[in-house]
């Protein structure tokens, strides 16, 4: 079987794309502020927050937690989720040497 094209890149640049793609949908940049402002919370509490159905909740907190954005933690009948700083902190450090590294100044061509 043949390598997939993502094969041809660095595992940086895999990582970076997956944290990325997974902040690519307006209700998962919203749990993850909510994340962030409360700590920790339930799926019930991220529901009661967004305008979106509970299954479609599940889903956004599936994806978050499949990229490693967040970690989901058994709490009785429940599962807590949280952010995981440490990965979160690598796309920000990812972002800060785009932002650093700007030719010309960072003029507009």
């Amino acid at each position: 079987m043949g390598a997939t094209k993502t094969d041809h890149f660095t595992a940086e640049q895999n990582e970076i794309a997956r944290l990325a793609k997974a902040l690519g949908h307006p209700a998962r940049v919203a749990i993850v502020q909510h994340l962030i402002r409360v700590n920790s919370c339930i799926c019930t509490d991220v529901v009661n927050e967004l305008p979106l159905a509970q299954p479609t909740v599940s889903q956004h907190l599936r994806e978050l937690k499949d990229a490693g954005l967040i970690r989901g933690n058994i709490s009785g009948n429940s599962i807590c989720y949280c952010i995981d700083y440490d990965r979160l902190h690598k796309l920000h450090f990812f972002i800060e040497k785009l932002r650093n590294n700007r030719p010309n100044g960072g003029k507009i061509c």
